[in-house]
This record gives C-alpha cells, structure tokens and sequence, in this order.
C-alpha cells in the first residue's frame, strides 16, 4: 500500500477516515496498543429479535475498522460483536411466541430461559444465533463474544474485584444520577441468586474487597454473603459496559445518541478503576414512518429481512453510511432512491482520482474494491418499467432490458439481474396496490396528441437525450402546464397512475418509443387503464 494513499486517507472528509485518524493519533498515539492489536467493539442486547440497528452498527463500525487498517497496516485489528446475554429478562418482548411462558422466567438471565421459538438451548442463544447468523450473510469478520460466557468462566473476575475495589468511587458517580428512592437499594453489583436463578437488584449490605465477597439483602429479607467471582453477580450495565472496557482493553466503540449520558457515566467509572474508555461516535437513531424511535421490542421499522426482499444488501449499507448524526427516517419509501444512489456511486468510481474514490461510500462499502458498473438502468426506471408493464414476473422486465441493452444477460449483468427481481416485488407490493389513473383534460388530451406525434417522427433508435428533448419541447407549446414539472406530473398521473415517475426519455427509451405512442392512443381511445392494472392484479 503507497504512502500516497495513507496519506490520502488522513485528509479524506469521509467520516470512517476522520474517525480512524482522531482513533489513530489521539488514543494510541501512533503506537501498537499493548495487548498487541486495536479492539473495536459492537455491543448487543438480546432481550428482542436481532434489529436493524445492530446492522448500523456493525456495518459502521466495519468501515472505520478498514479505514484504519488503511492508515495503519502494520496494527492488527479485531472487532468483538458481544452480547450482553447475562442480563435478566425485565419484561417480555412483543414479537416472539409462547409470551406467557417468558413471562414466568422474568429476573432471569436470557441464557436461562426457554426458547419461545423452540429452536436453542435458551432464548439468549436463539437471539445469539439470529444476530451471528444475519451478521454472517453479509460478510462482516467479527469474533462473537457472550457475557456468560465471559462471566462464568471467570474472564471478568478481575474487573469485577476492581469495581468492589473501588466501590465507594463508583457509588459516587452513579447515586447522583438516581432518584431518592433508587438511591436506597442501587448497587453496582446484581446478585445471581444461587435458589432461583433470578438475577436480583437487591441492596448490598456488606463488602470485603480483600476477601471478594459482598453481602446483600435477599428478596425473602435474609443476608446472603456470596463472591463477586465465578459469575456469581452482574454488574449494573454501566457498571458492566466500563468494566468489560476495562478488561477487554475496548479501543473502539459506537453508540446511540441515546446513550450520551450513558457513555459518559461509563466512562468516569473505567477511569476510576485505572482504565481508559474507548473513542465514541455517537449516532443518531432510526425513526419510522411516523418519525418514532425503532425500537427492537416493539418490531416497529424496517428489519433486515424486510430491506432484503426490496433492494440489495449492498443500498442497506450505504444508508447506514450516509450522515450517521443525523436522525433518518427507516421505511419503505426510501429504499429505491438509496439504491439508485448506491448505483451513482459505482458509476462514478472508476474515473475518480484516489483522492475522491477514498470520498465515495462504495469505497468504505466494498474495502476498496467496489464491483464495475453494469448497465445504467436506475432502479426506478425498472419500477416504473415494472409498472407500466403490469410485471408479474422478471422475464417481463428482461424482454425491454434485451431489446434496450442488447448485450446485458443475466450471466454477464448479475447486479441488473437481482435489480429485477427487487423491482417485481417491490411493484407487487406497494406500487400497484397505490396507483391511480386520472383521465386527462381536453387540453391535456391534445399535449399528448402532439406527443405521440412528436415519438413517431424520431429517427428509428432515437437516443434517451433526444426522446426527452421531444418530450420537452411539447410541453413548452402548451400554457395549460405551469411549468415543466406540471406537464411530467401529469404524464405520469395519466400514464403510470402514480404521482412521481422516471425521467422519461430515459423510461421510453427502455420501454419503446412504438409502446409508449401506443399507450397514448389507449388513452386518447378512451380506454380504462385502471380497470387493466385491476384486472392484472387479479
């Protein structure tokens, strides 16, 4: 790798570069961290199924990770996807079966309750696996770390007896942050009761650092002396989230603009017990289609499987890249316009410097080696083909894709393939259920008049720029369009019964200029191309 480029690197304005230089410089100093490598880190909570989020996350932290690795190629590098599986159940999610079942094993650890699915040993396993699994389809390198795991084999004995070590420090930075009522009963450690298994938020009574014991208050009233060793306890998770900084050496960690507060609490209590928390990028949330929050319990937004069935993995990963601090917006809608983005961006990669590729996501999205570009056919201009057409399956869109791009196969045009399968199911599902025709006006009868007039005059093949001159130039020569913009919207109202559309030299090329005059006569016949989508829908 030329120093030209990590050179490069260290003054690109992408945010995966500026945070593995501030990464880089501030925390190590330039230097090989002790533990011999650079840890990132992506923390998890499986109290509900695998969510979109953790994708963000991951995928976000994966782009610094390879841009540091740019500007540093000599330091390894790991990234931990850990899951807080330790934790006690506190309340039952709403999407999973066999609720009332959960409901009895609430206090317990996710490690120690049935499967609701029936699938794994516990529910923290089933959600364990989901996370690996969907995390696994994309080609992400982690290693998977479990807190029991980490908890029970004695991993986290240390950190525990730092944090009974400094106990008293760690009280003073967390009452504070209570209410009166909590600050009676907090401690940072949560006794795993040895009867019931339940995980308890009981208070602690009585501490020995030297012997690494506490003794806390039982929920039946009754002192219990036990070690905060052998996985005997769980800390408090900001007690938890410092602590396993603390140990595992955490260099790199992302988290939600929610947990600002939490960071910082976190941060205080790593220090105290003599470490250092690791560099943050606080991200802004996801909302739905209502702008609330997404959240994992409730199922709300987009899941993974959801993005999937619409659009390629790879648009999923740029719009986790775009404007991470700011808050967007995770629904349906969005999901062609980030794919003909994504394709932009390809398109534009080959002819770029160095200099603009290290500013392109797809380089931070595909490591540096992004695919070539294919065809040009945008994602929406296969939406709007599919609609038009009333596209059942893919050989319909494939029959004007081969007429169009002669030399486009399946085979050689793989991206362009899938595109097409995205576009049938994406049209079934949302575009032909909305679409509304509208019958045209007198004057706009005689607009489209003089447009099929105008294709039929074009030279055999007319180029995209030329159909769309044509079709500018009759809207300019009639004052019932306000502007440009009036006349595209009624196209596509009378046309494609939709209130947005293609660029339409670009549309009618692909779909043919004969078939577009053709669908105009139709219309000026009179006939009913609503009760046609309808009768293709049935």
């Amino acid at each position: 790798m030329s120093d030209t480029l990590r050179d490069l690197a260290r003054s690109a304005t992408a945010w995966p570069c500026q945070e593995a230089v501030a990464l880089l410089d501030q925390r190590l100093k330039g230097e090989k961290p002790a533990k011999g490598y650079v840890l990132f880190e992506s923390g998890y909570g499986p109290s509900g199924l695998p969510h979109i989020g953790t994708f963000g996350e991951v995928a976000r932290t994966t782009m610094v990770r390879r841009a540091f690795e740019l500007l540093a190629p000599d330091i390894p590098t790991r990234l931990f996807a850990f899951s807080d599986d330790r934790d006690g159940l506190r309340k039952v999610p709403d999407n999973i079966p066999n609720k009332d079942m959960v409901r009895e094993y609430l206090g317990m650890p996710l490690t120690k309750i049935p499967d609701p699915f029936g699938t794994h040993p516990s529910f923290g396993h089933h959600n364990n696996a989901m996370l690996q699994g969907f995390l696994d389809s994309f080609g992400f390198e982690y290693e998977f770390q479990s807190a029991s795991d980490w908890y029970l084999s004695g991993r986290f004995d240390e950190g525990c007896r730092k944090v009974l070590e400094h106990y008293d420090a760690i009280m003073d930075v967390m009452l504070p942050t209570l209410g009166e009522e909590r600050q009676q009963t907090y401690s940072p450690f949560l006794p795993v009761c040895q009867k019931t298994g339940k995980v308890l938020q009981v208070p602690v009574v009585e501490r020995n650092a030297q012997a690494g014991t506490i003794v806390y208050k039982d929920e039946d009233g009754s002192l219990v002396e036990t070690p905060v060793t052998g996985g005997r306890v769980k800390l408090q998770w900001k007690a938890d989230w410092a602590m396993r900084w603390y140990v595992l050496g955490v260099d790199y960690e992302m988290s939600g603009k929610d947990l600002i507060p939490s960071y910082q609490l976190a941060s205080r209590i790593c220090r105290i017990m003599g470490g250092t928390p690791p560099m943050n990028l606080s991200y802004e949330l996801f909302l739905d289609e209502k702008g609330q929050k997404i959240s994992k319990s409730k199922g709300n937004g987009l899941s993974v499987e959801d993005w999937l069935r619409y659009a390629p993995p790879e648009s999923l990963a740029l719009f986790m890249y775009q404007k991470p601090k700011a808050a967007k917006r995770l629904y349906f809608d969005i999901i062609p316009r980030t794919v003909d983005d994504y394709l932009t961006f390809v398109e534009k990669f080959p002819s770029e410097e160095d200099a603009k590729r290290l500013n392109n996501p797809v380089w931070h999205i595909h490591h540096g080696h992004p695919p070539k570009p294919e065809t040009g056919l945008s994602y929406n201009i296969l939406l709007n083909l599919a609609s038009v057409c009333h596209a059942e399956d893919r050989t319909v869109l494939w029959h004007f894709i081969s007429r169009y791009v002669p030399e486009a196969t399946p085979d050689n045009a793989p991206f362009l393939d899938k595109l097409v399968d995205y576009a049938v199911a994406y049209y079934q599902d949302f575009v032909k259920p909305n679409k509304r025709y509208r019958t045209p006006s007198a004057d706009e009868r005689a607009a489209l008049a003089e447009l099929a007039e105008a294709l039929t005059s074009l030279p055999a093949q007319a180029e995209a720029e030329a159909i769309q001159t044509a079709v500018y130039e009759v809207g300019k020569h009639h004052p019932v369009f306000a502007d440009l913009r009036a006349w595209f919207l009624a196209l596509y109202e009378i046309l494609l019964g939709q209130d947005q559309g293609p660029r339409m030299g670009s549309f009618i090329a692909l779909y043919g200029v004969e078939e577009t005059v053709a669908l105009i006569k139709r219309v000026l016949a009179g006939e009913d191309l609503a009760a046609q989508a309808t009768a293709a829908r049935g």
